[in-house]
Order: C-alpha cells, then structure tokens, then sequence
C-alpha cells in the first residue's frame, strides 16, 4: 500500500541555510486543522482510503503541532491484504524537531502498537512496542519522524532540481533522507489539475508506514504553489503498486 514512509528533515548548508531562514518569516505553508483525504488504487482497482490532518490550534501557540495519518482497506482489498493503520505525531512549535511519535498498525497479519519519545533533555530517544522491552538510542540531535517528514518538507520548501537532507529517526535507527525534487509536470486528481513536482525521499530502510518491497520507491507529487500539498503519493509495497490520490482537502492555507 502507499507506504506512508512519506519522508524529509533539515537542511544542505549555507544556501539553503539562507532560504530556509527566509521561509521561517513567510506564512506556513499549511494551517491547523487542514484535513487531506484521499483514494487509494492498486493498479484500477479501488482498495481505500487515506486520510492526513492536522489538529486545531492557534498559529502563535508554543504548543506542539498535532498531525494524524490514517489508512484502511476496503472489503475487496481486506480479502486480499488489510490494512488499518493510525499514526499520531507531535512536532514543536517552530517544526524543527519530532517530540512523539505513536503507531497502531495492521498490515496484512502483521500487527504493531509502537510508542516512540523523543527526549532533548535527556538526550535519548525510548521506543516502546507492545509486547516488548523498551528500546533507548542516545539522541545528540534535532530530528523528525517518519510522519513528520512529510510536512517538513512543506515547511522548509527546497527548489526543482534541488535535494534536501532531513536527520530522521523511526525510534530504532537514525536516517539522513535524502529528498530530490524533480521536474513539474501536470497532475490530475480528483480534488483538481495541479502542477506538481515530483519528489523521491530516500528512505532507505526506515521504517515508515508499510512494508515496502525491497526495491520500492516512494514518490509524492507536491504542488508548486506557496502551499505545496501532496497531491498524488505513489509507492511500490510487498503485494503491489498502489497510488494514492488526493480527492478532499479542507482548511488549506490561502494560495498566493
């Protein structure tokens, strides 16, 4: 399915150091309470839905960013593969780094109830799995998680041609990702036509939202617009290529 190990984090220096602290004075490029849902294909087979949000709250508050991610199967494609899956995060108030990180997966017969706390103060990450001993790695610095990325990458937007390196970890292992944003293209959706960049995270081994095939790639149509809302998501899993296409969105920032 769509793997959800939808990417992203930090910066390259100097140049992009500079455009990012630009791009700190400017409107986020999503507001709280925005809600994006989309269909979910497995080739023209329709299999389900996705659905990522972000809870209310004041854009001045120093209280953290709330974003939910949430993915299930239809009857036909629960036959074949089901899937219901609820990821939460938590993210300061500037986004500059994952606070907490819980999933409740099931994929298939697989079956995951994962707690990650990201601890600044301590300087240690806790990743706690039912059913499991409490995994610690030492934390020595700002990073995301596998959901957050995502909007890090709306949040410290990069140009076409460009790639980025976001610090990223999934509680039991830390990943540079590599993030390249490729050419525009037109892209067509149910929620709308949409110019688009096609952006390819490099997720490696990090442990997203599904199991992804060996050689699967992940790659996010984001708009080119001051919004940059993933418009079509598209990732090749263990059973299959699925596609993910936008078909709601409420609460978007104003397109500028």
């Amino acid at each position: 399915m769509f793997a959800y190990r939808y990417l992203y984090i930090l910066s390259l220096l100097s140049y992009f150091g500079l455009v990012d602290l630009l791009c700190a004075n400017k409107p986020p490029p999503f507001l709280p309470g925005e809600k994006l849902e989309y269909d979910l294909h497995w080739g023209i087979f329709p299999v389900g839905y996705a659905s990522l949000e972000i809870a209310p709250r004041t854009l001045s508050s120093q209280e953290p960013w709330k974003i939910s991610f949430f993915v299930r199967t239809n009857n036909f494609a629960d036959s074949i593969y089901k899937v219901r899956t609820n990821i939460t995060c938590w993210v300061d108030s500037n986004f500059t780094k994952s606070l907490k990180y819980i999933k409740i997966q099931q994929e298939g017969r697989n079956r995951k109830h994962i707690n990650v706390d990201f601890d600044y103060l301590q300087k240690k990450i806790s990743y706690t799995e039912k059913g499991y001993p409490t995994r610690i790695l030492k934390l020595d610095k700002d990073v995301y998680d596998p959901l957050a990325i995502a909007y890090a990458f709306r949040y410290w937007s990069t140009t076409e041609g460009a790639s980025k390196v976001f610090p990223t970890s999934d509680g039991k292992k830390f990943l540079d990702v590599e993030v390249k944003v490729g050419e525009a293209e037109k892209i067509r959706v149910p929620f709308g036509s949409f110019k688009a960049n096609d952006v390819i995270p490099n997720m490696k081994t990090l442990s997203g939202v599904f199991k992804k095939s060996p050689n699967g790639i992940l790659r996010v149509w984001y708009s080119q617009d001051n919004r940059r809302i993933p418009v079509k998501i598209s990732s090749k899993v263990i059973v299959g290529s699925f596609t993910a296409k936008l078909k709601k969105a409420e609460g978007l920032q104003k397109n500028l």
